[in-house]
């Protein structure tokens, strides 16, 4: 007995998993990575154990990634103050070079490391590779944050036909060849509608959906569209979460099947929600 279980707890488990398994085997599983999730150590390698896990057992996953917290420590070190508007980071052009370095470059290829130092194949983008993210200005008083236009998604299913996890960094261009730096939940929720995916996995710094938003046993588990509208007229939803259920519902409308907003500080939280009966967080479906 190893870890206080035994052989035929283990294989239990296993065998309890098999429905979840044979349910999203062949299927895309969108992502989106980020927060304190990300800054923790020992909870990334869990996140990437538990990709690389699902990408073994044939769910084509796609990997979408911020870093925020990396690139306001990167303009720290370079001397540069971080300026946020609505929650939005204002980017001049100096700014968007240091968030190309950080997100492009740092961020993205130790994630792709860490997933092929668990076993799976894996392979970085940026939202300006093969013109994957075209974007536009957003608002002039935010420089270079950008806005989709369009999402070119032929790299990502090249990657996938061929076996990779895609790794991608929320980066975007437009004709002129100007970068945009482009909110992560909205590249993700595009990306996954491109796909078709089955599922948007949102890893957040929160439990999900909230009733009360101080009491984490309030977790609304299912929830959706017309139900969502509700919270919002409730006020239930509000503040920091309005991005993110905006993000829930446009994902719904370009064709995903279910969006799940969940807490990627819970250690295999994605493991949870994909292969067991209870799953993690707020489950938002479009009807």
């Amino acid at each position: 007995m190893e870890n206080g279980f035994s052989n035929a707890e283990r294989a239990e488990v296993l065998t309890q998993a098999l429905p979840y398994i044979k349910r999203y085997s062949g299927k895309t599983v969108v992502i989106k990575y980020g927060g304190n999730a990300m800054v923790n150590a020992q909870l990334k390698e869990q996140v990437m154990e538990d990709i690389a896990l699902l990408w073994l057992i044939g769910v084509k996953v796609v990997l979408v990634h911020g870093g925020g917290p990396e690139i306001s420590e990167m303009m720290q070190k370079l001397g540069k103050q971080a300026v946020f508007v609505d929650g939005l980071r204002v980017t001049d052009r100096e700014t968007v070079d240091i968030v190309q370095m950080v997100l492009a470059g740092k961020v993205n290829k130790t994630l792709v490391n860490l997933l092929q130092m668990q076993g799976a194949q894996a392979i970085g983008l940026s939202g300006m590779d093969g013109r994957l993210i075209r974007a536009k200005v957003k608002d002039e008083k935010l420089g270079y944050v950008g806005e989709i236009t369009r999402i070119h998604i032929r790299p990502v299913t090249d990657l996938l036909e061929r076996g990779y996890v895609p790794v991608i960094s929320t980066l975007g261009c437009d004709r002129e060849g100007n970068t945009y730096n482009i909110n992560g939940d909205t590249a993700a929720a595009w990306i996954a509608g491109a796909l078709g995916a089955e599922r948007l996995i949102m890893m957040t710094d929160i439990a999900g959906i909230l009733q009360d938003k101080d009491d984490p046993a309030t977790l609304i588990p299912h929830l959706t569209l017309s139900e969502a509208a509700t919270l919002y007229e409730d006020g239930v939803i509000s503040g920091g979460m309005i991005p993110k259920v905006d993000c829930c519902i446009d994902a719904i409308n370009r064709g995903v099947d279910s969006v799940v907003i969940m807490d990627g500080r819970v250690p295999h939280a994605i493991l949870m929600e994909l292969l067991t009966d209870e799953g993690a967080g707020t489950l938002v479906t479009g009807g």
